[in-house]
Formats: structure tokens, sequence, C-alpha cells
């Protein structure tokens, strides 16, 4: 059998912050789709202190993608190993290496490496691999070099929360509203504009106007990833003002005690420099996590309000 080229690429950033800051949100990847532009969904599958398995969606020179890769964790040299199990054609295979090194001043120089191999060998295919790697690295360094560089901490700036809510009516039912995205604008009275497409199956493009409680509107595109009657994840590509990123997930389940059982989870990275442009002066950190906290989990609960009442009205006129 012929042996593929391998092909290697490095980028390096030189971030004002300390090392094991870094290190650390590149560790936790459940935070990754609210820190990392490319990064859509991470689905975790395995995760000790040593390593993790998990699936990861993410837009690869435009197009949303997805692939199994494999971690190795080195805390004492703050070193992060990669491996894809299962990678998306035209690429072969793909692994390689984060590095934090420590700097006089409290600053870091984060190396991210890759290595990986083309199907077909073919130049033009080698180039596109090279062009995604060489737009997605740099952005992903900038957004760490964001966080870790605000002067906050990681945890007051990125963090998740979620809301639970027993409905009537099936999961699946619930499931359905929430992916029938196109027809919010007549369900949901916070939502004044939707449009939705599907450029591949069970990946969406979502852009809407909603109206918070305050009377203000704001337009937000999302990339919406969904597993059948399972769940419906989201990150958001045009973000409001405040915030640096905002990705969400829906799980749908049976209840025990009939009916279905919704979640909404949140994950957000506040931008620290609107803070006081949106809610004004004197408005700290914790006035934007509250604020947060509150419009986005009020419009959850909303959308899972119409879910169940929708949900309920297929169960009363019996609709398979």
């Amino acid at each position: 059998m012929t042996r593929r080229q391998q092909y290697r690429t490095e980028h390096t950033l030189i971030a004002n912050a300390p090392a094991r800051a870094l290190y650390g949100l590149v560790a936790d990847v459940t935070r990754w789709p609210a820190v990392f532009g490319p990064s859509v969904h991470v689905d975790l599958i395995e995760h000790d202190e040593h390593g993790e398995r998990f699936e990861i969606w993410a837009v690869v020179n435009g197009e949303v993608g997805s692939w199994v890769s494999r971690r190795t964790f080195d805390a004492d040299a703050l070193r992060v190993t990669f491996e894809q199990e299962r990678s998306r054609a035209p690429i072969a295979s793909m692994g390689g290496e984060w590095l934090f090194r420590e700097l006089e001043e409290g600053r870091t120089e984060v190396v991210l490496r890759h290595h990986f191999t083309a199907v077909g060998d073919d130049p033009a295919t080698v180039a596109w691999i090279t062009e995604a790697l060489d737009r997605n690295s740099p952005e992903e360094l900038a957004a760490l070099g964001r966080i870790a560089e605000s002067g906050h901490l990681v945890d007051d700036l990125v963090f998740s929360f979620t809301d639970t809510a027993g409905l009537p009516g099936s999961a699946a039912d619930a499931y359905d509203f929430v992916y029938q995205a196109q027809h919010w604008a007549e369900r949901l009275p916070h939502v004044r504009r939707v449009r939705l497409s599907e450029p591949s199956a069970g990946v969406q493009d979502l852009e809407m106007e909603t109206v918070t409680s305050d009377g203000s509107t704001h337009t937000t595109r999302s990339v919406r990833v969904c597993r059948a009657q399972e769940w419906i994840a989201y990150k958001q590509r045009v973000a409001p003002r405040l915030l640096l990123g905002h990705s969400g997930r829906w799980d749908f389940a049976e209840s025990p005690e009939g009916g279905a059982l919704v979640t909404a989870t949140h994950t957000v990275a506040i931008n620290p420099a609107a803070i006081t442009e949106v809610l004004g002066e004197g408005s700290t950190l914790a006035d934007a996590r509250a604020y947060l906290r509150d419009a986005l989990g009020r419009n959850s609960l909303a959308t899972l309000m119409h879910a169940g009442e929708y949900a309920q009205a297929r169960l009363t006129v019996g609709v398979d």
C-alpha cells in the first residue's frame, strides 16, 4: 500500500496572560463553541483527567463538517495532544498539539501544530486543507488571547447555565417545534423575523430578529446541528454586542411521569469592553452575567412554553 505524504503546519501567538489560564481554556473543549469562531458544537463521549474523546462540528472553508478526536492532557508540561479518530474527506488523517511556553513578565507563547495527510495526495486537496488550517488556527489563537488577556477570570467571562421544563405531549413534537424554526415569527412573540435554510442534512443556517423585554431588537445568525429527536445544538455566528460568543443546545427526552422533558443549555463568553456601552455607565461584569442569564433564560423558557402548547395541541387532535 502506498504511504501518504504527511504535511505539517505551525501557528503561534504571544499572549499577555498566564500559561495555565490559556491551557485551561484549551483543555475545556465544552467551551470551544462559545470561544472559538469555527467551532459549532462539541459532544463529549469520554473524559477523565488524562484525556478524552469527543465529536466536534466546525466550519471548515465555509462548510460545517464533523469528526471524532481523541486528546491527551499533560498539565505539568502544559501540553495537549490530539488525533482525529475519524477524519472527514478530503482529510485522510489529522493530529497535532497545543504547547504553552511561559515567558518573562507573565507572557505565554502558544504554539498550535497540525500534521495531516490528504486523500489521494492531490496538490489541490493539500492546498485546501492548508488554507483551512491557516484560516482557523490564527482565529482560534486570537480568541484565546481576547479571553485570557481581558483582565478578568476566565470562569467569570465564560459560563454556562440550563433551564429544564416538563412539557405535555411527546418529546418528538417538542423537537419538531424547535427544529421547524422557519415558523417562529408566527409562533414566538419575541421573534420578529426568521430566515432558515438547510445547506446539508442535519445542518441549518438560522437568521432571526428578536425583541428583548426592554423593547430593543437584536439580529442574530446561527448555525444549528440537529440530531433527530434527541438534540439541537447551535452556535451564533452573529452575536449581540455584549457577547464574544454564544452557543447552546436543546435536549429532548420522554419523562417517566409522561410528557416530555426539554433542557435548554447556554454557554456564553462576555465581551467586557461592551458592558458599559450596552448596560450603561457603572455596570459591572456581575451585572452583565445577571442580564444575560435573565434575558437568554427568559427567551428559552418562552420557547419551551410554546413548544409545550404545540405538543399538547398535536396530542389533543391525535396527530402521529
